[in-house]
């Protein structure tokens, strides 16, 4: 079936911007992987604070609101600007993804959910966009294949325990859980927070059903 899609509340020089800038979110994945789960709460716990209060900010203070948008405006998706309704960055999303997965999930876990949030979201958005012709539940059927693909590659190369077989069918599993995830959210939740957590709730279930013997330590790792 082929439709018209929603192509998005920014045009798509700016989308391109947004998704570059995105893509240093993926740092925080990088560090955690060298440095322990209390470090990286010591450093994301002020900053996921300092987002939350510069975010809630633009509807205490007229000015700043203001300024804000004059400032990073053409990158803020329509319901960031004119909701009604307290609403917050995709960035600010980001860092409380990582705080709430760094805080209750395995390192393992959480890893692949921010890479998967990274790629997987980019490509599914600058190929949905572009691309998309056909609808598939609330977006695009390219977009959401772009992102169980570029997902996936992420997934072979992000680190595994043992690196059996059952642990890349689980990690594949956890990106189509992802990909459906990204593509329900639409309207209703941000996806910055719905694929990570997807993701490493997949993974925390299926390592509990078939690797549960199997402890979720990445070897010569700080954990």
């Amino acid at each position: 079936m082929t439709t018209t899609l929603d192509k998005g509340t920014i045009n798509y020089k700016a989308e391109l911007l947004r998704k570059s800038i995105h893509l240093l979110s993926l740092s925080i994945a990088i560090v955690y992987y060298f440095i322990t789960k209390e470090l990286a709460l010591t450093i994301l716990i002020p900053f996921t604070l300092l987002s939350l209060i510069l975010d809630l900010a633009r509807y205490l203070f007229p000015s700043y609101k203001k300024f804000f948008h004059s400032v990073f405006g053409f990158m803020l998706r329509e319901h960031e600007i004119n909701s009604k309704q307290i609403t917050l960055s995709g960035a600010t999303y980001v860092l409380i993804a990582a705080l709430v997965t760094v805080l209750f999930f395995a390192k393992v876990f959480v890893l692949l959910g921010i890479a998967v949030l990274i790629f997987g979201d980019i490509f599914a958005a600058l190929i949905g966009r572009k691309f998309g012709r056909h609808k598939f539940l609330f977006k695009s059927l390219e977009g959401t294949v772009a992102f169980l693909l570029f997902g996936s590659l992420v997934m072979l190369a992000t680190p595994k325990i043992e690196g059996n077989l059952t642990e890349y069918l689980i990690g594949f599993a956890a990106v189509v859980v992802s990909a459906i995830v990204e593509n329900i959210s639409y309207g209703w939740a941000d996806d910055n927070l719905t694929i990570p957590l997807s993701v490493c709730i997949t993974m925390a279930v299926l390592y509990s059903i078939f690797l549960p013997n199997l402890q979720l330590i990445l070897p010569h790792v700080p954990h």
